[in-house]
C-alpha cells in the first residue's frame, strides 16, 4: 500500500472529510478521493462513510486509522534516521499568535524556508485557540502552555510582561496600589481571564472587571495608550510605548509571573525533524535577540 494513500486516509479521518483533508494536504479534492479509492480498495472494506457534512469513518475506518497513523509516523521517523542531516522536504504547517508572530517570529520562518528551499511553510497568523489536530497543524507557537492540554510543549524563551496605564489614566483614575484596589479600575482585557501577580513567594489571582475587550494584545496595547484603562502585556509588546512616556508601569510591587513561548505539537513518539529544527531555531533566536523581547532592559 502507498504510503502517500495511507497518510491521505489519516488527514482525511482526522480532518473529517475530503475538502478539509485537501486543503490540510495542498492538493485537490480529486486526489484525495482517488487516493481514498485505493486505500478501500486493496483492503476491501468501506472505511469512510461520505455524508453531506464531510466523511465519517465507518467501523473499520475507525480501527484502520489507528494502525495507519501509526504506521505513517514510523515510517516519517525511519526516513528521518536514515537522512538525519540535509535539506527539509514537504510541507510544515505552524500557527502564530497575530500579536507579535510576523513581527518576531516571521523572520524565523523565513530564515527557515532560505535554507530549506524544498521545504514548504504555510503559516497562519491568528490570536484564536487553534485546534492544532482538527485544523491539521502540525505545530504551533504560543504565548502560554495549557497544563491540561494533550499537546506535547518545549519551551523555546522567556516572555516577561507587567500592568501598565497612560498617564492620563492615572492623573484621572489614580494608580492602583494594592491588588484589592486594582479589581475596582477599568481593566482591558482579551476575554474573562484572570491576572496573576507575585506576592512576595506567592502567586495571588484576581479577577478583573472592564468594558474593553479585545483578541489582540496590540489593540489592547493601543487602548491602554489611549487611557481606556490598566493592561497586563508582555513587555515586547509595550516596550516602545514605555520608552516614549505613553504608557508606564504600575503595581510594581506586585511583579507579574514571568512567561514563556512554546512549541506545540500533536501528541507522538517523536517529532517530525522540520518541527525539532524550528524549534532550536526559535531559541536561538530569543538568545540572540533579547532586545526584541525587553529582556536586555
Amino acid at each position: 500500500m502507498d504510503i502517500e494513500d495511507l497518510q491521505t486516509f489519516v488527514a482525511v479521518a482526522d480532518a473529517g472529510g475530503v475538502s478539509a483533508a485537501a486543503r490540510r494536504l495542498g492538493v485537490s479534492k480529486s486526489i484525495v478521493s482517488r487516493r481514498l479509492f485505493r486505500v478501500e480498495a486493496e483492503l476491501g472494506v468501506q472505511l469512510l462513510a461520505r455524508t453531506t457534512r464531510g466523511a465519517a469513518l465507518t467501523e473499520a475506518g475507525i480501527t484502520f486509522r489507528d494502525h495507519a497513523a501509526r504506521a505513517s509516523a514510523e515510517i516519517d521517523t525511519a526516513k528521518e534516521t536514515i537522512l538525519p542531516t540535509g535539506d527539509l522536504r514537504g510541507r510544515l504547517r505552524v500557527a502564530m499568535p497575530l500579536t507579535f508572530g510576523p513581527t518576531h517570529f516571521a523572520p524565523v520562518l523565513a530564515d527557515m524556508a532560505r535554507q530549506h528551499p524544498q521545504l514548504h511553510i504555510h503559516t497562519s497568523y491568528s490570536d484564536r485557540f487553534v485546534d492544532l489536530i482538527a485544523e491539521g497543524f502540525d505545530c504551533a507557537i504560543r504565548g502560554a502552555y495549557l497544563q491540561d492540554s494533550n499537546l506535547i510543549a518545549k519551551r523555546v524563551g522567556p516572555i516577561h510582561g507587567k500592568l501598565v496605564a497612560s498617564p492620563d489614566y492615572i492623573k484621572a483614575h489614580g494608580s492602583p496600589e494594592t491588588l484589592d484596589e486594582l479589581v475596582t479600575h477599568q481593566a482591558l482585557m482579551q476575554g474573562t481571564e484572570a491576572w496573576q501577580f507575585m506576592d512576595g513567594d506567592k502567586i495571588v489571582t484576581v479577577q478583573p472587571q472592564g468594558r474593553f475587550k479585545a483578541d489582540s494584545a496590540t489593540a489592547l496595547a493601543a487602548a491602554a495608550a489611549a487611557s481606556l484603562g490598566i493592561a497586563w502585556l508582555p513587555d515586547c509588546i509595550t516596550h516602545e510605548y514605555v520608552a516614549s512616556g505613553a504608557l508606564v508601569p504600575i503595581m510594581t510591587r506586585y511583579p507579574v509571573p514571568s512567561g514563556a513561548a512554546y512549541v506545540v505539537r500533536p501528541p507522538g513518539q517523536h517529532p517530525a525533524r522540520k518541527i525539532r529544527i524550528l524549534t532550536e531555531m526559535l531559541i536561538e533566536h530569543f538568545e540572540r535577540n533579547p532586545h526584541l523581547w525587553g529582556l536586555d532592559r
